[in-house]
């Protein structure tokens, strides 16, 4: 095959461990593709959202799945590389202890009005104040009184607590006793409908390989994972990429699917996302 007939797949997703861990394989090479070339950009989930939803500018995205029913003309989701919370999730934090009414009553930072967290948080409290500001300042922003609460995401939820701060609220454990056990879908990838069936089922073949290859060589990959663990050392990175990269990140499982669909639903039947989903899936 002549270099002029490689196929390039752009691929985006955050700088995180979990994602660095399970795109590890393709990021290295140890997983190839022949015909195909996969380069990788590294930029936080708001504006990969954003970019999906305006420009539809990668071929694979990262997103967060409050973001699906905005960019669902131009991108399918894969059925592999989501991360699931299953009984945990984004939390709400404060520097003193608010009981959940008391926190419906403060301004909230948020880490950006498409991701998934936020999504919840309108649906446990749909009238909440919030200041977007970026995920990584919500801790030290809340822990210096700047804000009553924080919404946080990432590896914060394993670190909030040397920052002095109280979990009021984890919104994965409250989703799943409002949904009767569902596991709460945060972040999904997502692949460009343009570029046809064979080669979006390629692709996410070549993504669920990458994801089976670290958990099968998982030292290695949390080794090169590390270098994108805010904060973490190697056991709480370890901890944190399980949450994240497991089974569910190479199947979504039924009661996943059926997750997504419900958070979706819920988000448009209450107002806060105004186009009805259409979820369908790449196997």
């Amino acid at each position: 095959m002549s270099s002029s007939a490689i196929r390039e797949i752009t691929i985006a997703h955050s700088p995180d461990s979990d994602d660095a861990f399970m795109f590890y394989g393709l990021a290295t090479n140890k997983i190839r593709v022949p015909g195909y070339k996969f380069s990788h950009t590294l930029t936080d989930i708001e504006t990969l959202n954003r970019k999906a939803m305006n420009e539809a500018f990668y071929d694979v995205t990262a997103i967060s799945f409050h973001a699906y029913p905005y960019l669902q003309d131009n991108y399918a989701l894969m059925a592999c590389g989501g991360s699931v919370g299953d009984g945990y999730g984004p939390m709400i934090v404060a520097p003193k202890k608010l009981t959940t009414d008391e926190v419906k009553k403060v301004k909230i930072a948020v880490p950006g009005t498409l991701t998934t967290a936020y999504l919840a948080l309108k649906l446990f409290a749909p009238d909440v104040e919030t200041a977007t500001i970026p995920f990584d300042e919500i801790i030290p922003r809340v822990a210096g009184g700047e804000f009553e609460a924080g919404l946080i995401i990432h590896e914060g939820q394993l670190t909030y607590g040397n920052s002095g701060l109280h979990k009021i609220l984890d919104l994965g454990q409250w989703w799943r006793d409002e949904t009767n056990g569902l596991p709460l879908p945060l972040g999904g990838n997502a692949i460009r409908r343009s570029l046809g069936s064979d080669v979006m089922k390629t692709t996410t073949q070549a993504l669920r390989d990458s994801i089976q290859h670290a958990l099968d060589n998982r030292e290695a990959a949390l080794q090169y994972a590390m270098q994108f663990a805010r904060d973490l050392d190697t056991s709480l990175a370890n901890r944190f990429v399980g949450m994240y990269v497991n089974e569910r990140t190479l199947n979504y499982g039924d009661d996943g699917r059926e997750a997504i669909k419900k958070l979706l639903e819920l988000g448009y039947e209450r107002g806060i996302i105004p186009h009805k989903a259409k979820v369908d899936f790449i196997d």
